[in-house]
C-alpha cells in the first residue's frame, strides 16, 4: 500500500489504483481500497478508534491511475463540491488501436447508462435520459500496431472515456465491453488516470500529481 500512495498529508490522500483494485465496495464482496486503506492507516498510525477515509470520486476497476480520497469531513465536502464544480483537472492516457483518425479532437455525445449491463449507450444528439459528455484528445504517441491517446475530460460521467473512444471506431485495447479484439492477459484495459490538478481544498497550494502506468505491461513502458 505505501508504495501506491502518492501524495498525502492531513486532508487527503492520492493513491495510483492498480488494474483490478475496486475503489469502493460492490456486490463482489471484494475488499475495496477505502478498507485497504483505512486498515492501513489503522495500523501504521496506531490509531484505535476507526479512520475517516472519504471517496471524492471513482475510477472503473480494470482501469489504473489516480484517486483521491479524503481524510477529513471538511476536506470530502469540499473536495466532493469541486468535482461537481469540474475544478478538478483529470488527465488520462488511453492506448488505442492504430486506425486513422484526426491528431486532436473534441468530442462531444451524449450519454445513456444502461444499468442491466452496466454499460454507456452513446448517442449523436439531444435524447432523453442521455447526459451531454465532452473530452479532448491528442495523439502522443504512435507505435507499431497502437497509438497513445493523452485526454482530457470536461465532463465525468460513466465510462465515458470508453464509450466515447469506441464511438469513434477506436475502443480502448482490452476493453471487451466495448468492442476491443481481444482482452488483456490480466483482465484490465489500457487506461490510466494519468494526472490530476486541483487547488487544495484547505491549504489553497496547487496540487499536480502524475502516475506512473503499470510497470507489467510491455505497451505501457512503451509508452510512458
Amino acid at each position: 500500500m505505501e508504495e501506491q500512495i502518492l501524495y498525502e498529508d492531513n486532508h487527503l490522500l492520492v493513491i495510483n489504483k492498480k488494474v483490478g483494485q475496486l475503489v469502493q465496495g460492490d456486490k463482489t464482496g471484494d475488499e475495496p481500497l477505502l478498507d485497504s486503506i483505512k486498515n492501513f492507516i489503522k495500523i501504521r498510525d496506531h490509531k484505535p478508534g476507526n479512520v475517516f477515509l472519504g471517496l471524492v470520486h471513482r475510477i472503473d476497476r480494470p482501469t489504473s491511475g489516480l484517486v483521491i480520497y479524503a481524510k477529513t469531513s471538511k476536506a470530502l465536502s469540499r473536495l466532493t463540491q469541486m468535482v461537481k464544480n469540474r475544478e478538478i483537472r483529470k488527465t488520462y492516457w488511453a492506448v488505442v488501436a492504430k486506425e486513422m483518425i484526426p491528431q486532436s479532437q473534441r468530442l462531444m455525445h451524449y450519454l445513456k447508462k444502461n444499468e442491466k449491463n452496466n454499460k454507456a449507450i452513446v448517442f449523436t444528439k439531444l435524447t432523453e435520459g442521455a447526459k451531454e459528455s465532452i473530452l479532448t484528445y491528442q495523439i502522443i504517441k504512435t507505435l507499431d500496431n497502437y497509438l497513445l491517446l493523452e485526454i482530457d475530460l470536461e465532463t465525468g460521467r460513466h465510462h465515458q472515456i470508453r464509450a466515447q473512444l469506441s464511438k469513434i471506431g477506436v475502443p480502448i485495447k482490452g476493453d471487451l465491453k466495448y468492442g476491443a479484439s481481444r482482452s488483456n492477459p490480466d483482465g484490465g484495459i489500457n487506461l490510466h488516470a494519468r494526472r490530476l490538478e486541483f487547488i487544495h481544498p484547505v491549504t489553497k497550494e496547487n496540487i499536480i500529481i502524475t502516475a506512473r502506468v503499470p510497470q507489467n505491461d510491455a505497451i505501457w513502458r512503451a509508452c510512458e
